[in-house]
């Protein structure tokens, strides 16, 4: 059973009190350990507890668990808020118009002091394990090093991506560091590519030794992926302080930086330790069961213990009561998913698309007894949505193999880095350096998983092979990480380093448009959708949403019912605030308490 590790040692929870009360006090000095760090960071044992106490600050409650999961990378042109129309705090941070007050995050328990926190659990470990385990290749202790500045570039690549420019501290905080500007970010991405060339070399690939059994552990693959993401972000387009542009750093040059991802990605295939899963709903099945075995398709995920974490609570397919699959209670999952649009982009035959578009929802459960003294959940069955609220299907109570409990907590994990992501980057650096041709096996081979083998001549080696020109296959990659990521929370981050937001989300507006008004590429999408329940009476059969299914089905089937509603005026406006423009408004603000914390050391920039 997976969990998220917390120290066991007691004599360990000094070393880390300093970082937990940095979250109140902006950052302290560190305390002095209760044990010397001498001991701990030269035995093994004690030292694992160390790098296992970085992680804890991950599944804190207004942390990635309560506030930076839920809410970093909405509105894109495949995924939004579901309440994109509301004028709130929360759609706020959704639809590109969030203030440093915002309420869901100005706090000093906040996602911002959390990564500080982990940050500085991670420089103690390094220091401590540079200076006093002789970490090596092959040893454990030089996994734990490799895990460190693995954990630490996390932590540093997710602020970099949320908040741009931020302050650099790569060494135990002090009197003199106390308070600090914010860094040119691209020397902090500098820094988190050598120190993930160097863990590299120190941790082992999945499956080769006990530590990297689990996704949950730090391996070679992933550290390789995530150098090879980072070096696509810190060389492609990004908003700074002056304007959205690409780094002028020669060192995070394209050439440079494509070179780079490229090489590792050609390291990670070649060796053979990931691979895709056989199917895309096989994929989904095992993360929603909390199948963390290493050498499959997932290469690191964020650990929660089973009671902590909010993937399903927040993005699964909505469910009106607590019922058979889930005692978190009352309307949980739904709070986002994808653009209308999404499921009609999709080639009918790609088995990706039903996975990943849910048009329907949970009633109120019925009924419920007493067994054996315990209480027990009535049924709820599926009930037909609305064209304008779709909901994530790659997230569902209905796939676990546990009941959740819980009322705030489902204990799933955050599939950081799968391998497919790895094929996509592989994909756009080769065509980029080699062209189109050098590009073709890695997108194949994605497409190849979505796609009946019976429809692979053609939805596969015909479609690639005829992407002759590097701007052909540029576009059918963006394309693919579209129907391969949806509802991953990837999107925006991609769309921001190609330098398509604004120019993405517009057409995403103007593809909600021509639904609603079936016209253009949708004008053969039907109006009247007809259902019926499967043999297990919960189920639904839906008669209505491909294309050409537009005669009544028969009397067996209810209906019909109207499929049209999306509104221009608000829910397709929603997507980001009229009279805002997305590519001024990439990154959130630092939020007012750390401004006001920080000794007048830290600014907002980008016009906030």
């Amino acid at each position: 059973m997976k969990r998220i590790i917390i120290i066991a040692a007691i004599t360990m929870t000094g070393l880390f009190t300093s970082c937990q009360d940095a979250t109140d006090k902006f950052l302290e000095a560190p305390a002095k350990s209760t044990l010397d760090e001498s001991v701990i960071f030269s035995t093994a044992g004690l030292a694992k507890g160390a790098i296992d106490g970085i992680k804890i600050p991950f599944a804190e409650t207004n942390s990635y668990r309560g506030r930076f999961l839920p809410w970093y990378g909405f509105n894109t042109d495949v995924e939004w808020y579901n309440s994109s129309e509301t004028t709130d705090d929360k759609s706020d941070l959704c639809v590109y118009d969030t203030k440093a007050n915002n309420s869901q995050m100005n706090t000093t328990d906040n996602a911002w002091a959390m990564m500080y926190s982990g940050i500085e659990r991670a420089n103690i470990c390094i220091r401590g394990l540079r200076k006093f385990g002789n970490p090596e290749s092959g040893t454990e202790l030089g996994q734990l090093l490799g895990e460190a500045l693995t954990l630490r570039a996390i932590y540093y690549a997710d602020l970099m991506k949320a908040w741009g420019d931020v302050p650099a501290r790569f060494e135990p905080i002090n009197s003199e560091t106390l308070y600090l500007p914010k860094s040119n970010r691209d020397e902090i991405y500098k820094q988190l590519i050598k120190d993930l060339g160097e863990a590299a070399e120190l941790v082992p690939w999945p499956n080769e030794t006990a530590a990297t059994a689990s996704v949950e552990r730090i391996n070679k693959a992933f550290v390789k992926g995530l150098r090879a993401r980072l070096a696509m972000v810190a060389s492609g387009y990004q908003q700074y302080p002056d304007g959205v542009r690409r780094s002028t750093d020669t060192e995070l040059s394209v050439e440079k930086m494509y070179k780079l991802a490229l090489d590792e990605c050609r390291a990670v295939i070649q060796s053979g330790t990931a691979h895709l899963e056989p199917s895309f709903e096989t994929l989904w099945k095992k993360y929603n069961q909390g199948n963390t075995d290493a050498g499959g398709e997932s290469l690191w995920e964020l650990p929660f213990a089973d009671g902590r974490g909010r993937m399903l609570f927040t993005f699964a397919v909505y469910h009106t009561s607590a019922d058979q699959y889930q005692a978190n209670g009352a309307k949980k999952g739904g709070v986002a998913g994808p653009l209308p649009n999404v499921f009609y982009d999709y080639d009918e035959s790609d088995s990706r698309r039903d996975v990943t578009c849910v048009p329907y929802k949970y009633g109120t459960a019925v009924g419920g007894t007493v067994v054996n003294g315990t209480a027990v959940n009535g049924i709820a069955k599926q009930e037909l949505g609305t064209l304008n609220t779709w909901y994530f299907g790659k997230y569902r109570y209905e796939w676990m193999n546990r009941m959740v409990t819980s009322t705030n907590d489902d204990g799933v994990n955050k599939v950081y880095m799968r391998y497919a992501e790895i094929l996509l980057i592989a994909a756009e650096a080769a065509n980029e350096i080699e062209g189109p041709a050098a590009a073709a096996p890695y997108l194949k081979e994605i497409r190849r998983r979505a796609f009946a083998p019976a429809l692979q001549a053609q939805k596969v080696d015909n479609y690639v092979n005829a992407l002759a020109t590097k701007q052909n296959m540029f576009n059918a990659i963006v394309e693919e990480h579209k129907y391969e990521f949806t509802g991953e929370m990837e999107r925006k981050q991609a769309l921001i380093r190609w330098n398509l937001l604004k120019t993405k989300l517009d057409e995403a507006k103007d593809k909600m448009l021509r639904l609603q008004q079936r016209t253009g590429e949708y004008a053969t999408v039907p109006t009247n959708l007809y259902y019926k329940f499967k043999t297990d009476n919960v189920s639904l059969d839906i008669y209505g949403l491909n294309r050409g299914e537009t005669t009544n089905p028969g009397v067996e089937y209810s209906g019909p019912v109207d499929w049209t509603s999306l509104d221009p005026a608000t829910k397709i406006n929603a997507l980001y605030k009229t009279g805002v423009n997305p590519d001024n408004r990439q990154l959130w603000p630092i939020w007012q308490v750390f401004i006001d914390g920080s000794n007048g050391k830290l600014v907002n920039d980008y016009g906030y």
